[in-house]
């Protein structure tokens, strides 16, 4: 593609979400003529490109959401903009051979990135395959619900964001409200969503989810630690999805995501893939490895293999 055709696609792209938010604006003045938008939902509305900010504009941004969430839930809320690290490419590896099905994965999730409780968002789902016939995708059940786990003749399967090297959710987004960062890290600018769902009817692994109501997310179990491009509140009508704990896993002493640390039975790996020494490493140089539809070709970080 030419210089010019780039940066004709780009001017597109800008101008269609110019005319989209144009369009939500009138409906809203035609939904609700009699209230009055306060400055900082306009402030939010019409926000640049979370990577077009200065320095400047961000501490400003960020400041506004934390007194906005601090006020909102009650508490002290910190809103983070930690870049990528230099020299890290983040991957994850889980063994199927040991998960047991337990979920807990799925609610340290939640309760670590403000997923919504009223209606329910999981960025984790964890299917029940059986044995016998192995990864059958087509016949695996996701909504299990027996007195203990594992079952005899099953075995578990956790799906999340493969945060994919060739992501075709970041292909379709008209407005480029989510890219991948340079450590691997598939993310989305909440504030640049238009909520067209293209991103959700491109991913092959069902990994995005929708906000058709205001989430549910109570005072008390909100997580004060939040990051811009991941587990910050949420508003209705966004697109959103799991991003390796990005508030974690950021951080110079390099926390674990949530759902390496609740695991159990140390089903879940995580760490650099440039690191000869991290365990992701070890896995895939070591263990039978493989990708969920590896024929896509979306080059997935995320691998699953066996310790057997």
């Amino acid at each position: 593609m030419s210089d010019k055709e780039t940066r004709d696609k780009k001017i597109f792209r800008l101008t269609r979400r110019k005319a989209l938010k144009g369009l939500a604006v009138g409906l809203g003045v035609l939904a609700f003529p009699g209230k009055d938008a306060s400055a900082s939902v306009w402030e939010a509305f019409f926000q640049k490109n979370f990577r077009e900010l200065g320095k400047s504009e961000r501490e400003k941004i960020l400041a506004r959401l934390e007194k906005e969430y601090s006020a909102q839930f009650g508490k002290a809320v910190k809103v983070k903009a930690t870049p990528p690290v230099e020299g890290v490419l983040f991957g994850y590896g889980l063994d199927l051979s040991r998960c047991i099905g337990c979920r807990r994965c799925v609610y340290g999730c939640v309760d670590e990135n403000n997923q919504s409780r009223e209606p329910q968002v999981h960025w984790i789902r964890v299917l029940r395959l059986e044995k016998e016939k192995g990864v059958d995708l087509e016949h695996a059940e996701h909504y299990y619900n027996p007195s203990k786990v594992p079952e005899e003749g099953h075995f578990y399967m956790p799906v999340q964001c493969q945060q994919c090297e060739n992501p075709p959710c970041v292909k379709v987004c008209p407005v480029q409200a989510t890219w991948k960062e340079t450590d691997g890290i598939v993310v989305v600018d909440y504030n640049w969503c238009i909520g067209c769902r293209y991103c959700m009817a491109a991913c092959p692994y069902g990994a995005r989810h929708f906000n058709w109501k205001k989430p549910g997310l109570p005072a008390a179990e909100m997580n004060p630690d939040t990051h811009y491009l991941g587990n910050r509140p949420r508003p209705v009508g966004v697109v959103e999805k799991c991003t390796f704990c990005i508030q974690r896993t950021r951080e110079l002493e390099g926390r674990y995501p949530a759902c390496v640390e609740v695991c159990p039975v140390g089903a879940r790996k995580f760490g650099n893939f440039l690191d000869p020494g991290s365990e992701i490493r070890y896995a895939i140089e070591n263990k039978r490895v493989f990708i969920l539809k590896e024929e896509l070709n979306t080059q997935p970080k995320f691998y699953y293999f066996y310790f057997t």
